[in-house]
């Protein structure tokens, strides 16, 4: 009787339970915010912020290097666009995937970036980004390894 009793009361226990809590927050919407948060600090021109996303044994390869480079040059696009006086006026991010594997989450995306020089041109263009990011010993989210390239004539 205990039994039978016990095989209809614990799913519904378990089920105000579950419609009690509110759902956590995955891990794959934190890398997520943390992808937003990149580009605000790249449109801040907030280059200390930027860098603390970044592993310290960070290997990746953006679309503007002709090879691979590691953290100590991760904030170097950034820097050589303003001392062309131009900053990033606007982006729009399109989230393509996102997948989790224990401690990784990869992240890809477009970027629509338009920086503005000092004149006031405007100059807009569409990337392609993957970031891997790697959860440290503290449980906080940094990016271990990435690529970047232009998307292609039909925008892909």
């Amino acid at each position: 009787m205990f039994r039978i009793a016990a095989c209809f009361v614990a799913p519904v226990l378990l089920a105000i339970t579950l419609r009690a809590a509110p759902p956590p927050s995955t891990n794959a919407d934190k890398v997520w915010a943390l992808e937003e948060s990149y580009w605000r600090y790249v449109q801040a021109n907030d280059l200390p912020s930027y860098r603390s996303l970044w592993h310290p044994d960070f290997l990746g390869w953006p679309s503007m290097n002709p090879e691979p480079l590691g953290k100590a040059h991760i904030t170097d696009w950034i820097a050589a666009r303003s001392n062309r006086h131009e900053s990033l006026q606007s982006y729009a991010l399109e989230k393509l995937s996102i997948r989790t594997t224990g401690n990784l989450v990869t992240t890809t995306y477009r970027v629509r970036a338009t920086w503005v020089d000092q004149n006031g041109s405007a100059d807009t263009s569409v990337s392609r980004i993957i970031h891997t990011w790697v959860r440290n010993a503290s449980g906080s989210w940094q990016i271990i390894s990435g690529m970047s390239a232009p998307t292609d004539a039909e925008g892909h």
